[in-house]
């Protein structure tokens, strides 16, 4: 607010209203952990917004819901991706002893609890890709 920056101000305030709407709906006190996942639903909402507005060819749109989105991951811890992910998927399936795709299920269920701030998208890519 000292900055005068009007859309960070306004993107923080949506994350502070979506932390008390958590609380006010659940009737808890809000933990740090709930506190990333309300984060990783907002910027999942924005990634979609931002690939519904590209196929209508509204780039102007994308454009502000792209600056939220990194406004928001700065706030995420770091995720998991790229050849970190891919490494990590590998050595699950290797560990699990996998080598069908119907496997796929038990090996993002597995990604999930030794990695859960891996990006799941990419994960199920890299599961597909080596259980292929």
């Amino acid at each position: 607010m000292i900055a005068k920056d009007v859309f960070v101000r306004d993107t923080l305030r949506l994350v502070t209203s979506e932390v008390k709407r958590f609380e006010v709906d659940n009737r808890v006190e809000v933990t740090q952990e709930e506190i990333v996942v309300i984060l990783k639903r907002m910027a999942k909402q924005r990634k979609d917004s931002i690939d519904q507005y590209m196929a209508g060819a509204r780039a102007d749109l994308a454009e502000v819901e792209q600056k939220e989105l990194d406004l928001i991951n700065q706030y995420l811890p770091e995720s998991l991706s790229g050849a970190a992910l891919k490494d990590a998927v590998k050595i699950i399936i290797e560990d699990l002893g996998l080598s069908e795709i119907k496997d796929m299920g038990q090996a993002m269920k597995e990604i999930k609890l030794r990695h859960p701030d891996a990006e799941m998208s990419e994960a199920s890519s890299a599961v597909k890709e080596l259980l292929s």
